[in-house]
């Protein structure tokens, strides 16, 4: 990780109303005249991880980011369960990222993202085509439910005891059905000591889902308040398929035409198997995927962090800024 650039500080920040009572925390880093690149985070719902900014070089890029609605520094937060979800999708999450984009005047211009980001990132790209210089996509994902399905159900197998433990964290009758719309309930119930119970266990499962099963869950998921705002958040999108037609950003990569990207995918990735990131390669002839040997989800794993950099320096050519 040494070769990561420095952490930089933002020289611009704030809040941008978008609507529906909504408010999305922004910053930007780096070159005020360079490249613009915007960093669209995972979860859905982690908010946005500052130290992606590393993998940019601050004298060539504007780094944009952001945190997504409800989550982060954004409000209304959904870590209060008073907060209502109805007006967080994924076309609104679209009309965020294009509100800050006119917000910031920014043009054409890098879309990063990882996990959860590469789903946002490809919706993006895919309405937005004439607006998106290339793409950056990290840890594959496009929201299709047999990817949901997999995430919390099919990789049981793999991490049994995990599993045990996930399964047993919602009552007998819900165990045999849907794992997210149970603890989706489970999160709305009235107690919230089932909700904090319920948000502790999902984020213990999740932490399960890697290539290194000793890694160290991020910080953040020991604060019971992002536990609960991301769980909500993440339940309310994969209950509801990503807000997205299913299979609908493969079926329409040829809106990708004349954009370059590379995925960058660890080949033993548990949590978004490297089958989605070849299916999209062939879908995508603009794209190109570079496997990395060894690494998992994580944009910290052995090769990763060096695979995303050169990434970077590589699409920055298409760039305009």
């Amino acid at each position: 990780m040494s070769a990561l650039f420095p952490l930089p500080e933002p020289h611009a920040q704030g809040m941008l109303a978008v609507g529906q009572g909504h408010a999305i925390a922004w910053e930007v880093c780096g070159n005020p005249h360079g490249k613009p690149a915007v960093l669209l985070h995972g979860g859905p719902g982690s908010g946005r991880s500052r130290s992606a900014a590393r993998f940019f070089d601050p004298d060539v890029w504007r780094i944009v980011l952001f945190d997504q609605r409800q989550c982060g520094a954004s409000t209304p937060h959904a870590g209060d369960i008073a907060t209502d979800l109805t007006s967080n999708t994924t076309p609104h999450l679209l009309d965020d990222i294009e509100a800050l984009c006119a917000h910031l005047a920014i043009g054409r211009r890098l879309i990063f993202g990882h996990s959860w980001g590469c789903t946002l990132g490809l919706a993006h790209a895919q309405r937005h085509p004439d607006a998106v210089a290339a793409l950056l996509l990290v840890g594959v994902t496009t929201t299709r439910r047999c990817e949901i399905d997999w995430l919390y159900r099919g990789i049981a197998p793999m991490v049994p005891a995990a599993w045990h433990a996930f399964r047993n964290g919602v009552p007998e009758p819900m165990r045999q059905g849907d794992m997210v719309a149970a603890y989706r309930a489970l999160l709305a119930d009235p107690d919230a000591g089932v909700r904090e119970r319920a948000a502790r266990d999902w984020h213990a499962w999740e932490a399960s889902a890697t290539a290194d099963a000793d890694a160290a869950p991020p910080p953040a998921w020991s604060d019971p308040v992002f536990r609960l705002c991301r769980a909500r958040i993440v339940t309310h999108y994969f209950h509801n398929g990503g807000f997205l037609e299913d299979g609908i950003l493969l079926a329409q990569a040829d809106r990708l035409a004349g954009i370059p990207g590379v995925m960058v995918q660890g080949r033993m990735d548990l949590e978004a198997p490297l089958k989605t990131a070849w299916e999209l390669d062939r879908a995508w002839p603009d794209g190109d995927l570079v496997i990395v040997q060894g690494a998992g989800h994580g944009t910290g794993d052995p090769g990763m962090a060096q695979a995303i950099l050169d990434t970077a320096a590589r699409l920055a050519v298409h760039v305009p800024g």
